[in-house]
């Protein structure tokens, strides 16, 4: 196979947790149906974003909320990146991404590293900081495709500047599909998200976005045009390891 479909889950997230929660596995059975063989939830799906409200909503992983990612993703047999949650663990909050392969098993469990802390004057300021631990470990799992996949939560100050322009930039220079999965906007909440869940291929086109309603975003990954594009463009056959390198370091 070198085409597999992908679908991004733009949910309304409501201040019931298990509203969301029941909602967006009705989401995931409807891409299911429709052919999706991966599916991403945005951040914080089963929470509103906001640290008050992340201590509130935390939970365990497993727990409530990714017991039922995991029940999902075996039903209908598919790749479920579920996002992400207010995680507690050990007196401390993260705010987690749990991913599940087609079985529900937990293939990946992330942490997030950079905590969004932002100070805007006039226009917005956030710290994830004053509630939330920083994750301490990156997360990687196999699928048959080749993608970034983001969870993400911009708002209409970075939405706007930076949102697909990082995901063009990011899909450019690694030479792969990118995609990124928003909460749908809520104008009344406390943090109002960007929306626009998008896929970009590695060409940087945009290949599919929504708007800023609750919806689902579909789009194929095509692992044959991104060999192509890597064989037009060969980057990874001209980095200089005798001059620069990424390091990773063990905790």
């Amino acid at each position: 196979m070198t085409s597999f479909r992908l679908a991004l889950i733009q949910l309304q997230i409501s201040s019931i947790k298990s509203d969301n929660v029941i909602r967006a596995c009705s989401f995931i059975r409807e891409a299911a149906t429709q052919g999706a063989k991966i599916i991403s939830l945005p951040e914080c799906f089963n929470s509103p974003y906001g640290t008050k409200y992340f201590p509130e909503y935390a939970e365990k992983i497993p727990g409530e909320s990714t017991q039922k990612l995991s029940e999902v993703a075996k039903e209908c047999s598919i790749y479920l990146i579920g996002g992400s949650i207010p995680e507690e663990d050990a007196g401390k909050l993260y705010n987690t991404c749990a991913v599940f392969g087609p079985d529900g098993t937990l293939l990946a469990k992330y942490r997030k590293i950079h905590l969004f802390d932002i100070d805007v004057p006039g226009k917005i300021t956030f710290q994830e900081s004053k509630t939330l631990s920083p994750g301490d470990s990156f997360s990687t799992f196999d699928t048959r495709c080749q993608l970034l996949v983001y969870p993400g939560a911009f708002n209409l100050t970075t939405g706007p500047a930076h949102w697909e322009l990082l995901q063009r930039s990011r899909a450019v220079d690694n030479q792969v599909y990118v995609a990124t999965a928003s909460p749908a906007r809520d104008d009344k909440a406390s943090y109002v998200a960007w929306g626009h869940s998008t896929v970009v291929n590695p060409w940087g086109e945009v290949l599919a976005k929504a708007g800023t309603e609750e919806a689902i975003v579909y789009s194929d990954i095509d692992l044959k045009k991104l060999a192509e594009i890597r064989q037009q463009i060969p980057v990874f056959r001209q980095k200089r390891s005798d001059l620069y390198a990424v390091e990773m370091k063990k905790p």
